[in-house]
């Protein structure tokens, strides 16, 4: 075996065996997630994420440890902003928390084939026209900064969304649960629950994310090895993670800017390789991309964090009239 094959092997096991203890042990049917178990499933992901980190450097080397890091870490942030959306979806639908978990899960599990599909088309084309990464560099730019400088006031409503309209259109639906059933009777006939919508909802808005996301972990790296395993790992983490910050994830107003700072880093490094690598080799372009995007994300979360406190302040005190 390759040096390549054994890491997807490994890649495979850690990956199955980790999904079959969460479907086995952490994801009964109709139970709520408290934000404890939520934690320790978060602290696995993140575990697992870190480990295979260090599995790649030993088997792989630096440059594409430090890659699969970079790749990681981006989709990791860009999932933060996937929850905000998620949130709104259970919300406009009125999922009970007892079901929210498995819609998730279901939900994922289908985005990660998509993503799968989505990347290998993508990886399949660049081979064989590089001069679409130049495409993939303008189209970060223009997402950063229609990201960057998006309002509050643009939120997204699912039952006003193409994808709803495409169901309602070509499918029989019902705004019944069905009791955490994806279809049932109603008068001898056939519906689709809510829940099934949810869930048709959650896979295609995270496509949706992974057309922004897939070209920009393109821009950190080339090889398949790191942008699936690094997509699919950040992706498997999503579920804990957003029981863990649905309650504080309106805390981060800024991290949207976070995120639009580094897709527009990448869509510049994207358009500039040539330049860029006449005067940097690799390794420091890994660094310099890993070190952009960690201070990025954290520097907007603790803005964030700041300014919502300065918010809350009392006036006076704002005024230094105390």
């Amino acid at each position: 075996m390759t040096t390549d094959q054994i890491v997807y092997a490994v890649f495979g096991v850690v990956v199955v065996t980790a999904l079959i203890l969460d479907l086995g042990f952490l994801s009964k049917k109709n139970t709520t997630i408290t934000i404890r178990q939520a934690l320790k499933q978060t602290f696995i992901w993140v575990m697992l994420a870190l480990g295979f980190f260090v599995f790649m450097w030993v088997e792989e080397g630096q440059k594409l440890a430090f890659e699969y890091l970079s790749g990681y870490l981006m989709e990791w942030s860009l999932s933060i902003d996937n929850i905000f959306v998620f949130i709104l979806i259970f919300d406009a639908f009125k999922v009970k928390e007892q079901h929210i978990s498995r819609a998730l899960l279901i939900g994922i599990l289908i985005a990660i084939v998509f993503r799968v599909i989505f990347i290998t088309v993508g990886v399949a084309l660049v081979a064989k026209f590089a001069w679409i990464l130049y495409l993939f560099g303008v189209f970060l730019l223009y997402t950063g900064y229609k990201m960057f400088t998006a309002s509050e006031d643009e939120a997204f409503d699912p039952h006003n969304s193409k994808i709803y309209h495409f169901l309602k259109k070509f499918l029989p639906i019902t705004n019944e649960d069905g009791n955490g059933k994806f279809m049932m009777r109603i008068g001898g006939k056939p519906m689709y629950t809510s829940l099934f919508v949810v869930v048709v909802l959650l896979a295609a808005i995270d496509l949706v994310f992974a057309l922004d996301s897939i070209p920009a972990v393109m821009g950190i790296s080339m090889s398949s090895l790191v942008i699936y395993t690094s997509n699919i790992f950040a992706i498997l983490g999503l579920r804990s993670l957003f029981f863990l910050l649905r309650g504080a994830v309106n805390e981060f107003e800024h991290l949207q800017q976070g995120i639009a700072i580094v897709l527009i880093f990448i869509g510049v490094k994207m358009l500039g390789e040539h330049y860029i690598n006449m005067v940097m080799d690799k390794n420091t372009q890994v660094l310099l991309s890993l070190l952009v995007i960690v201070f990025s994300i954290t520097g907007s979360i603790l803005y964030s964090i700041f300014s919502n406190r300065q918010k809350n302040l009392p006036k006076d005190f704002k005024d230094n009239t105390l």
